[in-house]
């Protein structure tokens, strides 16, 4: 698997290459849920870990397929976040809103039209924050 770093909240992210987005900092609320709760923030961060080592999949391909249980779950917060977290593994616009297609014959027209637009609004910011 690639490269692994912290983030400014402890969590593990991937290396990026230089043409990828920079990742914020994680969310105020998350950054004092994890200091009011430290145990959940270390096990939530093993959670994950555990996750991506479990198996052959490069991270790229883990964070779209985070993306799509996101927005198959409807958590609009986590499709926001995936779609950052994909971007700065490399995948692509297109694979994004593939993964969004994909979704449609699950979820109905509606709930995919809402993930489309979540997706292209964190598009949009990474763009502008590239310029």
């Amino acid at each position: 698997m690639g490269e692994r770093m912290a983030t400014g909240s402890g969590r593990k992210r991937s290396k990026a290459t230089s043409a990828a987005p920079q990742l914020r900092r994680a969310p105020a609320a998350f950054e004092a849920f994890v200091r009011r709760f430290p145990g959940l923030g270390r096990a939530w961060d093993q959670l994950g870990e555990a996750g991506a080592a479990a198996g052959p999949l490069e991270v790229r391909v883990q964070r779209l397929v985070k993306l799509a249980i996101a927005i198959g779950s409807r958590q609009e917060g986590a499709v926001h976040s995936g779609v950052r977290k994909a971007l700065h593994a490399g995948a692509s616009v297109a694979e994004l809103e593939q993964v969004v297609a994909l979704a449609a014959s699950l979820l109905g027209l509606p709930a995919t039209v809402a993930a489309y637009c979540q997706v292209r609004e964190e598009c949009e910011k990474s763009s502008r924050r590239k310029r």
